[in-house]
């Protein structure tokens, strides 16, 4: 079954009249037409009554959007000019990489000598490093492109990914729910949200996650539509000899399973719960074929896709996802004063044996590496103050405190009793919890109406958190939910085009949904303007810093 929401203002449209889309599914269809539309579709519809101005909104939207993630980004990013929570290790991880090809050691109290420009500092002496390097490269080069004591450098990276991310899911949810509307709503949602905000601001490595493995949701939804096609011409040949449909074909010329595979192993590159992405949407991609092919008359779940499609999606997917992984450990290789680089030949390490005694030594020691960072972040149950378990991150329980400055009146500025600075990546509630109750609703539809375009979405939104459950013990942060937040937008703004419902509806209902989104867009906007301050640092008086924190939990 297809997904229908509102392509409401997206039609073509001549004068007053809108040709609807041919032949819905019975269950989509619009309600018989009441004979006038609401004075909001019919002026919209002379907005868009040639086809330059369509083509237009097709662009000018996705471009204001991104344009507005960009203001919202880029705004002040120097300040603060300190390392702010997690920055001290991955922006001076990023900087001696970068000087070194591997991490190299710091001094004690380094971060207020960094701040202050002594950015070379450094030592040749490795250091232990919990998460791949490829976050902190590309960190290295916002570094290198405006100057290490630049703390703008330290972010522009992150803040680069963060807005393109948002050009990028207001494109997919077009291209997906089939509606420049509904994928500029997406957009806006997540180019209007804190935590994305933060994320986008401050030099962590998870804004780098959900953007790569963003990029491979992206080359899976591709991917349905071309091995799609090559299913449906493999069935017409079949029919036109005659011949038993029982196999089914092996489809190897699938590009975009290349890419994905790709992406997903960079987004590891970065920290390994790109793993999960790749692990979940491989199975999901072996299940759509399954279901394609049951569709198309050929054999569901023996051997014409389990023993024969699934082993080759996962060579698609699978090699060039490690062969990126590992090519992000370049710098380690190519130089040898990494950790654990001489692991064998200088630190007592002892060879494999057996079988296994080929191996090449450099590989034996970066395996070690590899076993250590494994045992390290499975292990990680460190208390913090703003842990999260992640049993409660969905209802936002215990946003993350990223920097706070208190100051006295006269200081800074200050003319209030008492002030202060607060990052808080605390995402704005209304986005965030309407998200979340619309992927629910939305699991709803996918047990009604098998809606795969529904189906896609919860997967990523799975992908990023479902494995989360199984570390209940470790230290995580509410953060690490920028990795599935583009679903989030995407899953509000395909329920919120059931909300608005179709330009054909009874006139009455049509003007309820366009009301219930409009409040919605409205709200989420003032409730941007209000938790702005927090999300950037802004020195304001400690009482109405004290009215963004509506959960006990969150001060």
């Amino acid at each position: 079954m297809t997904l229908r929401p509102a392509d409401d203002f997206d039609a073509v449209v001549t004068g007053d009249r809108v040709d609807p889309d041919p032949a819905p599914p019975a269950q989509h269809r619009a309600r018989p037409v009441t004979g006038r539309l609401t004075a909001l579709d019919a002026w919209w519809g002379r907005v868009l009554s040639t086809p330059r101005r369509q083509r237009i909104w097709t662009w000018g939207g996705p471009l204001f959007v991104t344009l507005l993630a960009a203001a919202l980004r880029l705004w002040h990013l120097g300040h603060p000019s300190t390392l702010v929570f997690d920055e001290t290790y991955y922006v001076k991880d990023a900087w001696s990489l970068h000087n070194l090809g591997y991490e190299g050691s710091w001094p004690d109290n380094a971060d207020p000598q960094f701040a202050a420009g002594r950015t070379s500092i450094f030592t040749p002496s490795p250091e232990f490093v919990a998460h791949p390097p490829l976050g902190k490269w590309l960190i290295g080069l916002g570094m290198a492109a405006f100057g290490p004591s630049n703390p703008a450098g330290w972010r522009i990276s992150v803040a680069i990914v963060g807005i393109l991310a948002v050009l990028l899911v207001t494109l997919l949810a077009r291209h997906l729910l089939k509606s420049t509307l509904l994928g500029v709503l997406a957009g806006l949602f997540l180019a209007l949200d804190g935590q994305a905000i933060v994320m986008s601001r401050v030099s962590l490595l998870d804004n780098f996650v959900m953007f790569f493995c963003l990029l491979g949701f992206g080359a899976v939804l591709l991917d349905r539509s071309w091995s799609a096609r090559r299913l449906d011409d493999w069935v017409r040949r079949r029919d036109r000899a005659g011949r038993d449909l029982a196999w089914g074909p092996v489809l190897w010329n699938r590009p975009w399973l290349l890419v994905a595979g790709l992406m997903f192993g960079l987004a590891t590159g970065v920290k390994w719960n790109g793993a999960f992405f790749l692990a979940i949407f491989a199975v999901y991609t072996v299940v759509v074929d399954m279901v394609a092919r049951r569709r198309a008359g050929v054999e569901f779940w023996g051997t014409g896709t389990l023993f024969r499609q699934g082993p080759v999606t996962f060579l698609l997917m699978v090699p060039i996802a490690a062969a990126a992984y590992v090519a992000s450990w370049t710098g380690w290789f190519v130089t040898r004063g990494g950790y654990y680089r001489q692991w064998i030949e200088t630190q007592g390490g002892e060879r494999w044996k057996g079988v296994l005694a080929w191996v090449p030594d450099v590989v034996q020691n970066w395996w070690h590496y590899q076993a250590g960072i494994y045992a390290f972040n499975v292990g990680l149950s460190t208390p913090h103050p703003y842990q999260a378990n992640p049993l409660l991150w969905l209802v936002m329980q215990r946003p993350t405190s990223m920097y706070y400055l208190g100051t006295n009146q006269g200081q800074g500025g200050c003319t209030a009793d008492r002030c202060g600075e607060a990052i808080a990546a605390i995402p704005n509630p209304l986005i965030w919890y309407a998200a979340v109750a619309a992927c629910l609703y939305l699991v709803y539809r996918l047990l009604r109406h098998r809606e795969w375009q529904i189906g896609l979405v919860l997967t990523g939104v799975a992908a990023g958190y479902l494995p989360w459950l199984t570390y209940l013990d470790r230290t995580v942060f509410q953060f690490y939910t920028i990795a599935f937040e583009p679903y989030l937008a995407i899953g509000l703004a395909a329920a919120l085009g059931h909300v608005l419902g179709g330009r054909l509806d009874d006139e009455t209902r049509r003007l309820s949904g366009i009301r219930v989104v409009g409040i919605v867009v409205i709200v989420a906007v003032l409730l941007t303007a209000f938790y702005y301050p927090l999300w950037t640092g802004t020195q304001e008086p400690f009482s109405f810093i004290n009215l963004h924190y509506w959960l006990l939990s969150w001060k």
